[in-house]
């Protein structure tokens, strides 16, 4: 008889001094992982598991002579039959209470956490990232979910009094689903941004069409298996995987009555234009489209606190995070010395294989980003002065250094480009307007920090910083690291397609439409 594992409750913070089960439990399952992988996958839409015509091959970034599996390449039709499904099965999904939507819901949050180590496992090798964030991601996803369910619970399925006009009279606000809803997710955070979404929609009573990042297409298979296994009923939750041309063909669609995408600014924008146009009336979008973060320097500032905040944000997840700080300021008076400290700590990661204990810094996710991680290092070295790292490292797989950049004029793109590797520049400030004009001057506004023991700085910092998720005098992370119910994670300016955050108080609402009900009794 296998022996019963203990629960190992984990978040961002609890991963700074794990449990040491939890290094255990992790490295016996990938193991595990391992032995799955090479087989051929199926997408799951209608409550079955089909294929496609197609399918394309998954190797791993960590080494790329790792074939991680054969994945179904859907095409449009395929993702008509997982629209049809999910048109088919919302009137009696809709007409579930939401009590009974909550509880299968949060038997998939946890499925998740019950099978922790092994989705962990397979995100550090699928996309690259480090043990403890893959742990925690996971955890994370099954919390978003079950945030969501306690969302619904306590706004009693969001039916609500009105005022009435006489006692005949019973007025009341009711927020009901919309129908179909698509969620496509990136490779960043496979686990943690499906969840959220698709809990989401699924809680307020929608039904679901997933089409996950084609870099990990694994992790969403594991996930899919959840919601099969949790008894979400068939044609509920469907997931098509594929490159580009399923996400199309689900944008598309005219009978997709909403949609979440996390990823880019270009492709969001683009899915904006094209979603409005695709259907004869308005449909919600709701869209986080990444951040060029930024971190201000006080003079007063914990220089300590401040360097340990920026490497954690600058070089977790490789710099693939868009809350991942990639650009600081710092007052001249303070720069010199932390400058040294930023240095001296980036040169005490340790790059190489994520599933690894003593590694800090995984590889990036494919070919492309190891491509785009040399040009920026050779435009920074030609336009700037590279402090530490620059170089690539590890032919098996997509390992590069992490990278600090000092003098690069303040004119140049990079300064505003969202570049999702590990490299952060620094500049310097004279003055405290000085420094705001410079962080707010780009078109996103995701993320922020600020390192000051003055409260009158804090308050200046708070007041004036155009972002949606801030921190201030952070060691943990200096932009990163919300966790459901303790930060509101969404972003201003570019970087959102709604006004609303994910993991607070008005993100639920967000999947539902609001109808007045008035009923006059006339007995």
């Amino acid at each position: 008889m296998i022996p019963k594992r203990k629960h190992i409750r984990v978040t961002y913070s609890t991963l700074n001094s794990p449990d040491p089960l939890l290094h255990k439990y992790f490295e016996e399952d990938v193991v595990k992982v391992k032995d799955s992988f090479g087989e051929h996958f199926p997408m799951y839409v209608d409550g079955e598991w089909v294929t496609a015509d197609n399918f394309f091959l998954s190797v791993s970034p960590v080494d790329t002579t790792i074939t991680i599996g054969e994945f179904q390449q859907a095409g449009e039709k395929d993702v008509a039959a997982a629209v049809e499904a999910a048109r088919s099965a919302f009137l009696t999904w809709r007409e579930t209470p939401w009590q009974e939507r909550n509880a299968l819901l949060s038997r998939v949050a946890d499925l998740i956490s019950e099978r922790l180590f092994m989705l962990a496992a397979v995100i550090s090798i699928e996309v690259g990232k480090n043990r403890l964030e893959s742990i925690g991601e996971v955890e994370e996803a099954a919390d978003l979910i079950r945030f969501c369910v306690q969302s619904m619970e306590k706004n009693n399925g969001y039916s609500k009094h009105l005022d009435s006009e006489d006692s005949n009279t019973s007025n009341h606000s009711v927020l009901k689903p919309y129908g179909v809803w698509g969620v496509i997710s990136p490779f960043n955070f496979p686990c943690a941004l499906t969840c959220g979404p698709v809990g989401a929609a699924l809680v307020a009573g929608n039904t679901v069409v997933h089409k996950p990042a084609d870099d990990a297409a694994y992790i969403s298979y594991l996930l899919a298996e959840c919601f099969h296994d949790a008894g979400i009923p068939a044609g509920v939750y469907n997931m098509v995987t594929g490159g580009d041309a399923p996400g199309k063909a689900l944008v598309a669609n005219s009978h997709v009555n909403g949609m979440s995408f996390t990823g880019s600014y270009e492709v969001g924008m683009s899915i904006m234009r094209d979603y409005a146009a695709g259907g004869t009336f308005v449909r919600p979008l709701i869209a986080e489209m990444g951040g060029k973060n930024v971190a201000i320097v006080s003079r007063n500032a914990d220089l300590e606190t401040a360097a340990f905040g920026v490497v954690r944000s600058a070089f977790g997840a490789t710099g693939q995070k868009c809350s991942s700080c990639s650009r600081v300021y710092v007052h001249r008076d303070v720069k010199s010395a932390f400058m040294d400290r930023l240095v001296e700590l980036t040169k005490q990661l340790k790059v190489g294989d994520p599933t690894l204990r003593d590694n800090d810094v995984g590889p990036l996710v494919n070919d492309v980003a190891y491509r785009a991680y040399q040009k920026y290092v050779a435009e920074a070295a030609a336009d700037g002065e590279i402090l530490v790292g620059g170089e690539t490292l590890d032919e098996n797989g997509y390992y590069v250094a992490p990278t600090v950049v000092d003098k690069l004029p303040f004119e140049h793109h990079l300064w505003k480009q969202e570049l999702f590797v590990p490299l952060v520049i620094v500049g310097e400030f004279n003055s405290q307007d000085e420094a705001m004009r410079m962080a707010n001057d780009v078109f996103l506004g995701l993320t922020a920090g600020f390192f000051s023991q003055d409260d009158r700085e804090v308050d200046w910092f708070l007041d004036n910083i155009e972002a949606g998720c801030v921190y201030v005098n952070r060691a943990a992370g200096a932009t990163t690291g919300a966790w459901p119910g303790y930060q509101a994670f969404g972003g201003w300016k570019g970087s959102t397609g709604t006004s609303k955050s994910s993991m607070s108080h008005y993100y639920l609402q967000q999947y539902m439409r609001e109808q007045s009900q008035t009923v006059v009794n006339i007995g």
